[in-house]
């Protein structure tokens, strides 16, 4: 969610600039496709002020969650009022277009800060990373969700580095797997068909740990503009029991986010 811009300006020094894509047009969105709760991530682009997202997630009634970006200046009574307002994660960008790596003092900051209200974290980072921050992860107290599937290459096929190291979170307990932005991993051209060999195997190795998105308004495309109607459909096609759909759609995020 970007904005609008004239109600919710963008941070200075931000490495992007979006369209406005504000609450009413996601909620429409959501109507259309179905979907009755939903997780809000921060936009790098809001920085810190996190004003748009807590007016979205008042504006849905308790149907929103959120998940905040947070630095070094945050502090115990920051998460606090985030909490109150429906934020349950923090997420933090390791990829060079976004900043980079945190400083790891800022990152140790934030997990000391939201590990009391059972929070998670969401890491935005390239799989080719993984290995080298597994030993770091598995010591975390609190959940940790990788997002986008690690942005691994669909073309490095289903025996990369990368997703042999997404596979193997099947056996960290607190370790899960968003399988969101199949367009990200894929060649950039719809239907992304490529993709949905990696969002199947990776549902079937982390059932109670997996979750989905649409990852819309789908900032920083360098490919075919995604259809959200399309990315829900080609679950259903990588995803095709019920029972799975139910816990990655339903159950997982109910569990991780605390909706009621």
């Amino acid at each position: 969610m970007f904005g609008p811009a004239d109600v919710f300006p963008y941070a200075e020094g931000r490495s992007y600039t979006p369209p406005d894509a504000p609450y009413a047009a996601m909620a429409a969105l959501h109507e259309r496709l179905g979907v009755e709760r939903a997780v809000l991530v921060q936009a790098n682009c809001h920085g810190s002020d996190h004003s748009a997202l807590l007016h979205a997630l008042a504006a849905s009634g308790g149907r929103y969650r959120g998940v905040a970006l947070l630095g070094a200046d945050a502090a115990e009574a920051d998460v606090r009022r985030l909490h109150e307002g429906g934020v349950r994660g923090a997420r933090f960008n390791f990829v060079p277009h976004l900043g980079g790596a945190p400083d790891p003092a800022v990152f140790d900051h934030v997990v000391a800060l939201i590990a009391p209200l059972r929070w998670h974290l969401c890491l935005h980072l390239d799989g080719a990373m993984l290995p080298e921050l597994l030993p770091r992860l598995a010591a975390l107290p609190i959940p940790f969700v990788i997002d986008h599937m690690g942005r691994l290459k669909a073309a490095d096929g289903l025996d990369s580095p990368a997703m042999r190291a997404l596979l193997g979170l099947a056996e960290v307990p607190q370790a899960w797997v968003k399988v969101s932005g199949i367009d990200r991993i894929a060649s950039g051209r719809r239907p992304y068909a490529e993709g949905l060999p990696f969002v199947r195997a990776l549902a079937e190795a982390l059932p109670e740990r997996c979750l989905w998105g649409t990852d819309w308004p789908h900032p920083n495309v360098s490919g075919d503009m995604p259809d959200d109607g399309e990315l829900a459909d080609l679950l259903f096609q990588a995803c095709p029991d019920a029972a799975l759909r139910q816990r990655i759609l339903v159950d997982n995020p109910a569990r991780l986010y605390g909706f009621q």
